[in-house]
């Protein structure tokens, strides 16, 4: 049995999958705010409610935004703040008496999607993350390519590639650059683009049902949206030409997007044309925990 948890800074998820990928029990519970011990137990607990009511025990794999420091060992850049900084991978080692494995969210979303989701038998698989925040995960052969830096797949840290008229220095980012892939790509930069269009505040989803019901500004605000995602997506195809790019994450769900996607990136890619899929998660919001499960191994 594998056991998934998807740590996020509101909410923690547990899944409990068999060998085949069946979901025997899921569980969900409010993240513990500022609570280093809290969030500690809280996990072990669902841990060890699962192994209780399904009478078996399993592997254990962690899906949260943030990594391991390959130069100290302890949490860097996680949303459950109180986590950085401090060995979880090993207290909760040491709690469960059993190893676990730790991975970005980004990475297990492209695990879960490689192994039996919208990219299952694909060899060369790139997942992303278009919400809140702009993210990336790696996955050949269906094990996980961290990078030496642990940072393999954060495409949204790059700057926009080829910016046009008024792209360029771009807004400040978060990680201290400014122009980054995610000022563009997420749905905060969607809502200051329709903002700037029109001077009305806007959600992502809003802009969606907007475009949809013949909303022009919105569908010039989706069309900039679109041209963003293939260029910044072509310059992954020219790096790692992947067989699959699968998409999630709020924004992943605006169908429009798709519309002639595959061609735009081939437009800005070094070839003569792709035919790689660019493809919707299979499991949505669930690819995280589940990829978390898989952490144990993708067999």
């Amino acid at each position: 049995m594998r056991i998934g948890i998807d740590l996020g800074g509101t909410k923690i998820e547990m899944i409990a999958l068999d060998s085949d990928g069946i979901s025997l029990l899921r569980l969900r519970i409010a993240t513990p705010r500022g609570d280093y011990f809290g969030i500690l137990n809280a996990v072990a607990g669902l841990v060890e409610s699962a192994e209780r009511e399904l009478g078996r025990s399993g592997t254990v794999g962690i899906a949260t935004p943030g990594a391991i420091s390959t130069r100290t060992g302890l949490v860097k850049n996680s949303n459950s703040t109180v986590l950085n900084g401090r060995p979880f991978d090993k207290d909760l080692s040491d709690r469960l008496a059993r190893p676990i494995r730790i991975e970005n969210d980004a990475n297990c979303l492209a695990l879960s999607e490689a192994v039996d989701g919208a990219a299952a038998n694909a060899n060369v698989v790139f997942g992303i993350i278009i919400g809140t925040g702009v993210g990336g995960g790696l996955v050949i052969g269906r094990e996980i390519v961290t990078g030496r830096n642990k940072i393999a797949g954060e495409w949204g840290h790059n700057p926009l590639p080829s910016p046009r008229p008024g792209e360029h220095p771009g807004l400040a980012c978060y990680c201290g650059k400014s122009g980054c892939i995610e000022t563009f790509l997420s749905g905060a930069g969607l809502s200051r683009d329709y903002h700037a269009r029109t001077g009305n505040e806007a959600t992502a989803e809003q802009i969606a049902l907007a475009a949809a019901a013949g909303d022009a500004h919105a569908e010039a605000c989706l069309d900039v949206y679109r041209d963003r995602l293939a260029r910044s997506l072509a310059t992954i195809v020219n790096v790692v030409d992947p067989d699959v790019i699968v998409l999630a994450g709020g924004l992943s769900n605006i169908l429009r997007l798709y519309d002639g996607l595959p061609s735009l990136v081939g437009s800005f890619a070094f070839s003569d044309g792709i035919d790689t899929g660019i493809v919707r998660a299979a499991h949505g919001d669930s690819s995280g925990v589940r990829g978390a499960a898989w952490l144990g191994g993708a067999v």
